[in-house]
């Protein structure tokens, strides 16, 4: 699994475009070379059957959160978005040996696709961009693996914390961010079962699971660890944390924990904004 490496602080980086553009480029063509060097062995089938029978875990996330001053458009496009990505996951079987690549399923995100401009995180603020909105799809998948026996091979996070936590009931920096192709979200089945995602977009949520072909042995779950605010030297607030996951037996007995990784991340926001404010009602009343 690929860790952030710890920094003392935290300070926004000012790269030129064609920085940016010269990054882009060397790290696209390093991702297309691990995609089909045939070094590694990725899996090559998807049914719209079921034909594993046990379900290790489930989960869904809303499709409308309450984000400030982000434009409705944002949020309707991403779920056309969504639609359209989990036509290409939904049903992938991941045999033993076998890597799932996110990006090597979905593929570049396309108006001719049927993708259209959404909500794209970047250098601290947000903008359209098409495909825009697909990291919920991405943040869902890791959270579910961390819940299996299936293997993070790779896994990105956000550098910035854009938003105030909106109802958030998993602890931060639990997600992970996908940018085409080279922030991929990659799993390997290193055990001797089959497993297949299924995921897909209701009404009000995005839903999936990873189906097994023997039932759970096991129980994870994801804990943190040193959840921190810091403001740093030149002004604004940075976020930290660790995480980790529990592994149970089906009785409840905890059999070990796992350190996952750490985050950190420059918050676009001031921390406890909102309860100074209610305090300061409540003061007022």
């Amino acid at each position: 699994m690929k860790y952030f490496k710890k920094r003392q602080t935290l300070e926004p980086i000012q790269r030129s475009k064609a920085r940016l553009l010269a990054g882009k480029l060397y790290y696209t063509l390093c991702r297309y070379a691990l995609w089909y060097s045939g070094r590694i062995k990725f899996a090559e089938r998807r049914t719209s059957e079921c034909p594993l029978q046990y379900i290790y875990v489930s989960h869904k996330t809303p499709l409308l959160r309450d984000l400030k001053d982000v434009e409705e458009i944002y949020h309707h496009n991403k779920i056309i978005n969504l639609k359209t990505a989990v036509k290409q996951l939904n049903g992938i079987i991941l045999k033993p040996g076998e890597h799932f690549s996110y990006w090597k399923w979905i593929g570049k995100p396309a108006k001719r696709k049927g993708y259209v401009p959404g909500m794209v995180l970047f250098c601290g603020s947000y903008r359209m961009g098409m495909g825009g909105g697909l990291c919920q799809l991405s943040n869902l998948i890791y959270w579910m693996t961390l819940h299996t026996p299936l293997t993070v091979v790779e896994r990105y996070r956000h550098s910035y914390d854009v938003f105030p936590d909106s109802n958030r009931t998993q602890p931060f920096g639990s997600g992970a961010t996908c940018v085409y192709p080279y922030r991929d979200l990659m799993i390997k089945n290193e055990t001797d079962t089959a497993f297949q995602l299924r995921v897909q977009v209701g009404e009000k949520y995005l839903e999936g699971a990873w189906l097994s072909a023997k039932p759970p042995e096991f129980r994870y779950e994801v804990a943190e660890k040193n959840h921190l605010f810091k403001g740093e030297y030149w002004g604004g607030f940075s976020r930290h944390n660790e995480l980790y996951r529990k592994k149970f037996t089906l009785d409840g007995e905890l059999v070990e924990e796992e350190y996952i990784t750490e985050n950190h991340a420059l918050m676009m926001y001031v921390p406890f904004l909102s309860s100074v404010s209610e305090e300061k009602k409540e003061g007022e009343s």
